[in-house]
């Protein structure tokens, strides 16, 4: 990325990540040993110092000269504004490897724009969610929460997912769009009816039926037990096992 780009002069905003607004919070404004302050030039190939100068014409240290005037970036209360009249602050800022860490830059047409996407799959999850039939209600239930359907009422369940498309459009539509679902929500019945156990504190799944009590498969360390055993059931060993599974399920109900 070139570093002369050519830029409309405008003024700019600049906040803290995280929602942090503390009163003060003083950017690091130079390269020092401790904390080596430097942006990786590709067109040179080398890494270069950066260093905020109010009266040099570059953020660059190598392209200023002997006489800096050495100024602190303070953020008040989360923010910062720089003018346009102050290009070699913003310049700096830009090429800062904390930029999009540490502090990004305001850009209100951008957050309004996220802003709607957000609302608009929020939408569109609570009508996906609304427009569920029962069946596939207790389908979604069994695989967001784990649960037992049969336990709560129609009103209860139809709640619970809906709070839950509210609050995570995104896993939601994603669950919802899983061509496997129905896998997974069977996966958890299995559980349900006792045919399926889980030993060994959930690191291993074992059979239990009355002719078969062996050990199906493990868990891997840190992986959704329900999903692994979905994804099992659907490998070359898996599947005979599954039409077992779903005979016998059928048999308990």
């Amino acid at each position: 990325m070139s570093v002369t780009t050519k830029k409309t002069p405008v003024d700019k905003v600049y906040k803290l990540t995280g929602n942090k607004t503390p009163l003060s919070f003083t950017l690091a404004s130079r390269s020092t040993r401790r904390f080596p302050l430097l942006y990786f030039d590709e067109e040179k190939n080398v890494n270069r110092s950066l260093r905020y100068a109010s009266n040099q014409k570059s953020p660059f240290q190598d392209e200023q000269d002997n006489d800096p005037i050495l100024e602190p970036v303070i953020f008040e209360k989360g923010m910062l504004f720089v003018p346009k009249s102050n290009p070699v602050l913003q310049d700096f800022l830009y090429y800062h490897p904390h930029n999009g860490r540490v502090f990004v830059e305001v850009n209100n047409e951008k957050d309004a724009a996220a802003e709607v996407e957000k609302v608009n799959m929020e939408a569109d999850a609570l009508i996906a969610a609304r427009e569920l039939t029962i069946n596939n209600l207790e389908t979604m239930y069994r695989v967001l929460f784990g649960r037992d359907p049969g336990q709560f009422t129609t009103a209860e369940i139809k709640r619970d997912v809906m709070v839950y498309a509210k609050r995570s459009p995104k896993e939601f539509m994603h669950v919802l769009n899983d061509p496997h679902l129905s896998l997974q929500a069977n996966v958890h019945r299995f559980f349900e009816a006792k045919l399926l156990v889980f030993r060994n504190n959930r690191k291993e799944v074992f059979f239990n039926t009355d002719s078969n009590k062996k050990k199906m498969c493990g868990i891997p360390s840190g992986e959704d037990p329900y999903v692994h055993v979905s994804n099992f059931l659907k490998t070359d060993d898996g599947i005979e096992v599954l039409k077992v599974l779903e005979r016998l399920l059928e048999g308990e109900e």
